[in-house]
């Protein structure tokens, strides 16, 4: 296995809707066996839905300003907080700006790493929502 440099600009971009694109970065497609992480951007006024997962995540916000809701607290967030999420945790971010991207970081500790929507209850792989399986 041979380590790599990923340069964000040449990975391809994967538009969830609802106003959130998402970048992976480290995958199984690079070598990875354990983990996985990536960049999300959510547009002005946007949120990804009230989730969870079945490993641990960390979020670090890059850039803008937003709300994190983590086990039915809401956190202001802003560039170079970094949340630690353990696994079954309801969550969600919002971008609370009316002009400028929420980016954030994320790892997930498993290539195996699944979100559950909490409204719907259905279960998607991380790998497979985003083209990389």
């Amino acid at each position: 296995m041979s380590a790599v440099l990923l340069r964000p600009e040449m990975l391809s971009v994967k538009d969830r809707g609802g106003g959130i694109r998402t970048r992976p970065m480290v995958t199984a497609k690079v070598g990875s066996r354990q983990m996985l992480n990536g960049v999300t951007v959510i547009d002005p006024g946007c949120a990804v839905p009230l989730h969870f997962h079945n490993c641990e995540e960390s979020v670090l916000v890059l850039s803008g300003a937003g709300r994190a809701h983590i086990d039915g607290e809401e956190h202001d967030v802003r560039p170079r907080d970094l949340t630690w999420i353990p696994a079954g945790v309801p969550h969600f971010f919002r971008n609370v700006s009316e002009s400028v991207p929420l980016e954030i970081f994320w790892t997930y500790a498993s290539l195996d790493a699944t979100r559950t929507v909490v409204a719907t209850g259905v279960v998607i792989r991380i790998d497979e929502e985003h083209g990389e399986r």
